[in-house]
């Protein structure tokens, strides 16, 4: 074949391919964009209602910069402690053939449909002074409830589901069949893990990490429950936001959007890197 006609395949194939895309209903997209605009009409609302011209005095404010830094910092190390926790879960989920399995995945997957509030009392009952490990603890010096330690654990506790949910699906649909030639070719367990699996689910992990951060930086329900509202020691950016709109309604709202921006950047770059990854 000559040169030419080889370079010009890959274009060719392209189009083929973009040709050959599934065709949807014609009346799909009706529905598609009233599900946009159910998403965006809010927010750009939201947008509308913001005092521009004092925007930056408003988010620049002390309790607003401890609160979004707080924020910041509680939701990376939540994110962490959920890939430590539910990475090993999520393998084992995919891989596991038990039948007790989908009772772990259901307890594991909880706080999903756990009313947040319902969350924080639980990890109050656990970790609190005169929970089952917090008495534990107390006796000892350490004190977890009303502290930062705690709004790390609430975050965890709520977000941890995301991550590993998204995670298992990634495996699930890669098979272990790679897993299994890696084994039958002498590569140990641990190997096979680190060199076959990880690779493999890094789109599930990256997109995973990402729906974790971002619901633990929107934690709400078990943060106050379980941690209170201390001001630079619990109260994050989703706590400082309920308190001003009882007090400072224009502040609520520019601090909203930092939040609705924050996610936004998170996410966007996540699509990014995910589809680089997957490419």
């Amino acid at each position: 074949m000559p040169p030419r006609d080889r370079e010009t395949l890959p274009g060719r194939a392209g189009q083929a391919a973009r040709a050959a895309r599934t065709p949807v209903p014609w009346w799909l997209p009706v529905p598609a964009v009233l599900g946009g605009l159910f998403v965006v009409v809010p927010v750009l609302a939201m947008v509308g209602r913001v005092d521009w011209s004092s925007f930056g005095a408003l988010v620049t404010s002390p309790a607003s910069l401890s609160a979004l830094g707080l924020s910041l910092g509680t939701a990376a190390a939540a994110t962490g402690v959920a890939f430590v926790l539910g990475y090993p879960l999520a393998v084992l989920f995919s891989r596991s053939a038990s039948r007790w399995v989908g009772v772990a995945r259901a307890l594991v997957l909880l706080p999903l449909v756990l009313p947040p509030v319902v969350g924080g009392l639980a990890l109050l009952a656990a970790f609190g002074r005169l929970g089952v490990v917090g008495a534990f603890l107390d006796d000892h010096g350490l004190r977890i409830a009303f502290t930062t330690t705690a709004v790390v654990i609430a975050q965890t506790f709520v977000a941890m589901p995301f991550l590993v949910s998204s995670i298992e699906g990634a495996l699930r649909v890669g098979g272990d069949r790679f897993e299994r030639v890696a084994a039958t070719l002498g590569a140990g367990p641990t190997r096979t893990f680190l060199t076959v699996t990880t690779p493999r689910a890094l789109p599930g992990i990256l997109s995973g990490l990402v729906l974790c951060f971002a619901r633990a930086l929107g934690e709400f329900g078990a943060t106050l429950t379980f941690a209170g509202s201390l001001q630079g020691v619990t109260r994050t950016l989703p706590l400082e936001i309920y308190l001003q709109r009882e007090i400072d309604p224009d502040t609520a709202v520019a601090l909203a959007l930092v939040l609705v921006v924050v996610a936004l950047v998170v996410i966007g770059a996540s699509a990014v890197r995910t589809r680089t990854v997957a490419t």
